[in-house]
């Protein structure tokens, strides 16, 4: 695989999308990348037996702004990262609108944060990082929320029961005493 020089960070301004971009900065201080952070969006469409109702333009402006309003925020709170950061909105189903950003950017990596739902929550809400992940043609990272934090929190320091124990030569002994088990 070759180093990406541009890695895509999608983003819907939750937690996970802030440890995706975090750990995305990371691999580009690495690599020597660049940070394409990118944000999709739906137009609303309610529909009723006798018709549609589709947001007027100016609920689209709202959205459009409070994107945009997001992604510079995202962006200023790490403009001392000395990665450059780029962002850009897209109007779109989210998962087909990165695939097809990946491609137009020349993302070498996407970097996307997931909530890790399992089970009835997952099936029902769907995800948009798993779908990523089957339908990507370029390697991409899927990061929970507390990745990044755990990355850079300090480690402690191994206890007693962590470490294995000196084989007591036993056959079937841990070496430690009936007493520490």
């Amino acid at each position: 695989m070759p180093i990406p020089k541009i890695i895509l960070v999608p983003t819907d301004f939750g937690e996970p999308s802030e440890a995706a971009l975090d750990t995305a900065i990371t691999y580009a201080k690495a690599f020597g990348a660049e940070i394409v952070l990118m944000h999709a969006f739906e137009i609303p469409i309610v529909g009723f037996p006798d018709g549609a109702m589709i947001a007027t333009a100016e609920l689209t402006s709202r959205i459009l702004e409070g994107a945009q309003v997001g992604l510079d925020r995202q962006i200023k709170a790490r403009e001392g990262s000395g990665v450059t950061i780029r962002g850009m909105i897209k109007q779109g189903d989210a998962h087909h609108m990165v695939n097809e950003t990946a491609e137009e950017v020349g993302a070498g990596l996407i970097a996307i944060g997931t909530h890790g739902r399992k089970g009835l929550s997952r099936a029902l809400i769907g995800s948009v990082a798993e779908k990523v992940v089957r339908s990507a043609t370029v390697p991409v990272l899927a990061v929970h929320a507390g990745d990044a934090t755990k990355a850079d929190a300090p480690r402690p320091s191994p206890s007693r029961e962590t470490q294995p124990a000196p084989p007591s030569g036993r056959p079937g002994s841990n070496g430690r005493a009936a007493d520490d088990a």
